[in-house]
């Protein structure tokens, strides 16, 4: 597995081994073993998915309490994925660092709990699959807004996302709940 630091130095590009021949391919995107060597100790409760269109743009999502980890992985289509660390006691809080994870690539994102996370969509059509740390908590979930001039984060769109009305209500920065 090929490690690559990003920007804020806890959120990681990983590249899983490929092994292709005649048939096809295979990867290991997860093994308990292997990312305890790479100085993860994720305990994994749930697999999510999500299936958006172009422009879609999803987050920034983070829970205040039983905060999540996640595996990013795309297995069809791309996207421009995003992470804000929200951890006061960090030297990167109030950072971001984006990142463009597509099928092709086979490239995953690790992004430890305390940071909220989005990606807008690149292709007519994305699938994304993230393994995550905790179990969804309503009651705790929050909401960065995306578009806060204060980030500045550079989604690369043409126009205007497609957006819920979740996400079009996110909170800036300065209002946000975060981290010790």
């Amino acid at each position: 597995m090929k490690v690559e630091k990003t920007a804020l130095p806890d959120v990681l590009l990983l590249e899983p081994k490929l092994f292709a021949d005649a048939r096809g391919s295979f990867t290991e995107t997860w093994g308990e073993r292997l990312f305890a060597t790479l100085g993860i100790a994720a305990r994994f409760v749930q697999d999510n998915e999500s299936r958006s269109g172009r422009n879609v743009l999803r987050g920034l999502h983070y829970q205040i309490r039983q905060p999540q980890g996640k595996l990013v992985r795309v297995v069809a289509g791309g996207v421009w994925d995003v992470a804000v660390d929200l951890r006061r006691s960090s030297k990167s809080f109030g950072k971001w660092v984006g990142m463009r994870l597509d099928a092709a690539s086979n490239k995953m994102a690790w992004i430890p709990a305390g940071f909220a996370h989005g990606f807008v969509v690149l292709s007519e059509e994305a699938v994304v699959l993230y393994k995550v740390t905790d179990y969804y908590a309503p009651e705790h979930d929050r909401t960065l807004l995306w578009n806060d001039p204060s980030l500045g984060i550079a989604w690369p769109l043409p126009g205007e996302p497609v957006l819920s009305d979740k996400d079009r209500r996110g909170v800036p920065f300065v209002q946000a709940d975060t981290y010790d």
